[in-house]
């Protein structure tokens, strides 16, 4: 559909084109991931998990007094249709709340409040899930596939190999100061993958699915938008696109139990974080209680504790399920593939599309075509969770 010309869409552009501006500046998993974590992890077994770790961050490069004074300056009330202006009225407050997350990142407390705010933290539910998915006994991961066997450099050649499947390039780079062992930055369409790691059979396979298959679909699909929204990001839109990412690692039958057990650690160190636990005692937990190997604990409990507390990491958990409930009630995800959009928006997704601002998703992931889980235990868990 064309879009209306009778209608005075100039003033929505400008404004859409300057908060692109704007977004592009904030990047938050930019600022976020420390830059001496190697050193820091050191530390922190030579103490023998007790002296918590001293974090730093990259230097921020905008004035953020500037930025929060451009957003609210934007003159939304210049965007006639009444549906269009309260989307982007909660995209402006969205990314508000992310320029406070950036701005006090390292400031401990002043940190973990502005992330519940825009991520939120894990409800009793949340927890209940997390606890359900780890008494389940471990399957065996002493076959060949899970050994770590390639260096990020030797696993290039794998995401290459995958992203034939998609008509699209994207680059690739590398990095010793992240914790994540890859993702995505969609500014400048890269893969980015951790120098620090060891990756096996089955970790390429799950990352590939995920960060190619859904991230890097999404943001190639946001470019083909006459609005920049769908590149800089619905308001949450984290919870849709890792669940999205996390469902296509189930779809291509690489979701492991293994996998599952870390989205839940993941939720438990996010709870320990919201306990006001310490690092180190959220460590231990992990660590002792759940008997999480201590290189895993001490990375799942820095994903968590980093800036000053960042609790975006039990999304995946929660958006999995969402996702996965979405998919089982026969309902269509290609709408949810169009760019970094949010299951709560689908209306206004299909709104934008019906009004020529979008269109449907040019691309679309690999692994949503056939169904090929076949691991009995995972659907049980996928199907009991609250």
């Amino acid at each position: 559909m064309m879009i209306d010309t009778t209608v005075n869409t100039e003033k929505l552009f400008e404004i859409d084109q300057r908060i692109d501006k704007l977004v592009k500046k904030i990047e938050l998993l930019r600022y976020v991931n420390p830059v001496n974590i190697e050193e820091e992890k050191t530390k922190f077994f030579a103490s023998k998990y007790l002296t918590d770790p001293n974090f730093v961050y990259p230097e921020r490069d905008f004035d953020k007094f500037k930025l929060h004074s451009e957003f609210f300056a934007l003159p939304l009330e210049d965007i006639e249709d009444q549906k269009i202006r309260d989307l982007y009225e909660d995209i402006i407050y969205f990314y508000s709340g992310l320029i406070q997350c950036i701005e006090t990142i390292g400031e401990g407390k002043r940190f973990y409040y502005n992330s519940l705010r825009s991520f939120g933290s894990p409800t009793e539910d949340d927890v209940e899930n997390a606890k359900f998915i780890l008494h389940f006994e471990d399957e065996d991961t002493s076959s060949e596939s899970f050994k770590p066997k390639y260096t990020s450099k030797e696993s290039e050649q794998f995401f290459i190999d995958y992203g034939k499947n998609y008509d699209f390039d994207f680059n690739i780079t590398h990095s010793r100061k992240m914790s994540a062992i890859a993702m995505v930055l969609n500014s400048t369409r890269s893969l980015v993958l951790n120098e620090n790691y060891k990756y096996s059979d089955n970790e390429l396979a799950i990352l590939t699915n995920h960060e190619i298959g859904v991230h890097m679909v999404t943001t190639m699909n946001a470019l083909e938008h006459p609005l920049k929204i769908f590149s800089h990001g619905f308001p949450g839109n984290e919870e849709t696109q890792e669940g999205l990412a996390v469902f296509s690692e189930y779809m291509s039958g690489n979701l492991t139990l293994k996998r599952l057990k870390e989205l839940a650690y993941r939720v438990m160190a996010v709870n320990g974080l919201a306990k006001g636990y310490s690092f180190s005692k959220t460590f231990r937990s992990l660590h002792n209680t759940f008997d999480l190997n201590r290189e895993d604990a001490f990375y799942i409990t820095a994903r968590a504790y980093r800036g000053g507390g960042f609790t975006k990491d039990y999304l995946y958990l929660t958006g999995l399920k969402k996702i996965y409930n979405h998919y089982r009630q026969g309902k269509d995800l290609g709408n949810l593939l169009t760019g970094k959009v949010t299951l709560e928006y689908a209306h206004q997704i299909e709104y934008l599309i019906q009004q020529g601002y979008a269109v449907p998703s040019k691309y679309l992931t690999d692994s949503y075509n056939k169904n090929n889980n076949t691991n009995e235990t995972i659907n049980f868990i996928l199907d009991n969770l609250k």
